[in-house]
């Protein structure tokens, strides 16, 4: 993402939300600052498509959702207000205000991957994520490798890593007893080099 060019000053998150909601394009906010968000690759987009699609027919009659990148997410804490490629909801989903596009209780966020994003994705946004109380599970995608990375949050706030790269593998969202096959996350993804990354591996990361 680029910060908008041209910002004299501050604005405030009520200012934010009113430009927002009537512009073409989406930006991210942050302590009075906004930033445009850049477009997704083909790549990108047929990933999060398969990923939407498999969580969603798995959902399908049970108390959770899963929404696509138009859905806003606040970290109330530090005022922040940001576009999660893919965010998962149960129970009672807890919103801003009426308009019902600024969800304040995840579950479960995922984040593909891009050169542009990938250190931003990996630090101070997981940082920034980590605020909200109600996330558990924070899973990147690779667009340009075979790989998973999922982090999830235990009771004493650390945080445990797994990551899978084998087309075989099953990555589990344990909040929502789901399953996500490595293999149907890239389904019609066609990687031009071979994978760079091998088995899988867990740890913790606090």
């Amino acid at each position: 993402m680029v910060i908008l060019p041209n910002r004299d000053k501050k604005i405030s998150p009520e200012e934010y939300l009113i430009s927002e909601r009537k512009s073409e394009i989406r930006h991210e906010y942050c302590d009075g600052d906004v930033y445009a968000m850049v477009g997704a690759s083909r790549r990108h987009n047929l990933i999060s498509s398969n990923i939407v699609r498999t969580l969603g027919n798995q959902l399908l009659e049970r108390p959770c959702n899963v929404f696509s990148s138009d859905m806003k997410v606040k970290v109330d804490e530090i005022g922040k207000y940001t576009y999660p490629d893919i965010v998962v909801a149960c129970d009672k989903e807890q919103y801003e205000d009426e308009n019902e596009d600024v969800l304040l209780n995840p579950v479960g966020i995922i984040e593909i991957l891009s050169y542009s994003t990938e250190a931003y994705d990996r630090g101070n946004k997981f940082e920034h994520y980590q605020h909200i109380h109600s996330l558990v599970e924070y899973i990147l995608v690779s667009q340009y490798d075979r790989k998973v990375e999922k982090f999830v949050r235990r009771d004493d706030d650390t945080w445990t890593y797994t990551k899978y790269c084998d087309k075989n593998q099953v990555v589990a969202l344990e909040t929502v007893q789901c399953e996500l096959p490595v293999s149907e996350i890239y389904r019609k993804v066609i990687f031009e080099e071979p994978a760079r990354c091998h088995g899988a591996k867990s740890g913790f990361d606090g």
